[in-house]
C-alpha cells in the first residue's frame, strides 16, 4: 500500500524522506577513506582511462565519464553532476529535460520503477535526449530494513519495470533515502550496477521556494567544490530554479559532468560542442 501512495505523498510534500537528510553523506569516488579526509576525496583527479574523457573549456557542458565502478566517478574541482530522483513526473520531468537542452548539459534521472511503469513516454523521452537513467527500487522503500531477499525482489522488480519503459539495460542505482546495506551494495557491485551516493543535497524536498533551493545548494557547492548533487524531478520548485541555477554555474565557471555506463559503446568519446 505504501509503495502505491508514495509518489502521491512526494509531489504533496508530505514525506521528507524522498531523499532522507543523512549527514555525514557517503562520497560517490572512495567509500574507504575515513575522517577529515573524506570531504576532498573528490579533488583527487583519476589519470585512467583519460582518453575517454574529452573536457571542452569555458563551457558549462563538461566531460563525459564511461563509468563501471564508483572508482570511475573522480571529479576535478568545480566539477558536478546532476542527478534527479523519484520521477519520471509528466510535467515535471519535461519541463527538467527541456532546461538541460537549452544549457547544453546531461543529468542522471533515477527513477522510480513504479512511476516509470506509469509514464513509460516520459522515460522513453529522458532516453531519447541523451541523459543517463538509473533505478530507485520499485516503490522507494527503506530497503535497510527488509530482509535481503525482500530488498533484491524490489530492486529487480524497479529495474525490470524502468527497462520495460524503454530505458534499456539499467546500470546506476541510488538506495531510497540512501539507507544500505554493506551486503546490498556487494551484491550490486557483483552485478555491474554502479551505486550513486550524493555529495550535496539540495533538500529540494523541503517546503522552500525555487529561490531558497538554488542558494542552499549553492552554498553547500561552494564549501565542497564540487560533486554529485541530488535533486527530484517530481518536485514543481526544482523545475522552476534550474534555469536559474545552471545559469549560475556557468557564471561561476563550473562544469557540468556527464557519466554514462562504460559499456554504452557510442559513449566512449564524447566531444561536448
Amino acid at each position: 500500500m505504501f509503495a502505491r501512495i508514495l509518489p502521491v505523498l512526494c509531489c504533496l510534500g508530505l514525506v521528507a524522506g524522498c531523499a532522507n537528510d543523512v549527514t555525514p553523506r557517503k562520497f560517490h569516488n572512495a567509500p574507504e577513506i575515513k575522517g577529515p579526509e573524506l570531504s576532498l576525496a573528490f579533488l583527487r583527479p583519476d589519470r585512467r582511462g583519460m582518453e575517454d574523457v574529452l573536457p571542452t573549456k569555458g563551457r558549462l557542458a563538461g566531460r563525459t565519464i564511461p563509468v563501471s565502478s564508483v572508482y570511475d566517478i573522480r571529479l576535478k574541482p568545480r566539477e558536478v553532476v546532476l542527478t534527479f530522483d523519484d520521477g519520471p513526473v509528466p510535467g515535471r520531468t519535461d519541463s527538467i529535460l527541456d532546461t538541460l537542452d537549452e544549457f547544453g548539459v546531461k543529468a542522471t534521472f533515477l527513477m522510480v520503477g513504479e512511476m516509470a511503469h506509469r509514464h513509460p513516454e516520459t522515460v522513453r523521452k529522458v532516453a531519447a535526449r541523451g541523459h543517463s537513467i538509473g533505478s530507485h527500487s520499485w516503490g522507494h522503500p527503506n530497503l535497510a530494513k527488509m530482509s535481503f531477499d525482500q530488498a533484491v525482489a524490489e530492486i529487480k522488480r524497479g529495474e525490470e519495470a524502468i527497462r520495460a519503459a524503454g530505458a534499456g539495460p539499467v546500470k546506476f542505482f541510488r538506495f531510497p533515502y540512501l539507507a544500505d546495506t554493506s551486503r546490498l551494495r556487494t551484491y550490486m557491485a557483483a552485478r555491474g550496477v554502479v551505486v550513486l551516493d550524493v555529495d550535496i543535497d539540495s533538500k529540494d524536498y523541503f517546503k522552500t521556494g525555487p529561490t531558497q533551493v538554488a542558494a542552499r545548494t549553492m552554498s553547500t557547492l561552494h564549501r565542497q567544490g564540487g560533486g554529485i548533487i541530488l535533486f527530484h524531478d517530481l518536485q514543481t520548485r526544482t523545475a522552476a530554479m534550474l534555469p536559474g541555477f545552471l545559469a549560475m554555474l556557468k557564471r561561476e565557471g563550473y562544469s557540468v559532468v556527464h557519466i554514462v555506463p562504460a559499456d554504452r559503446p557510442s559513449m566512449r568519446l564524447v566531444f561536448a560542442n
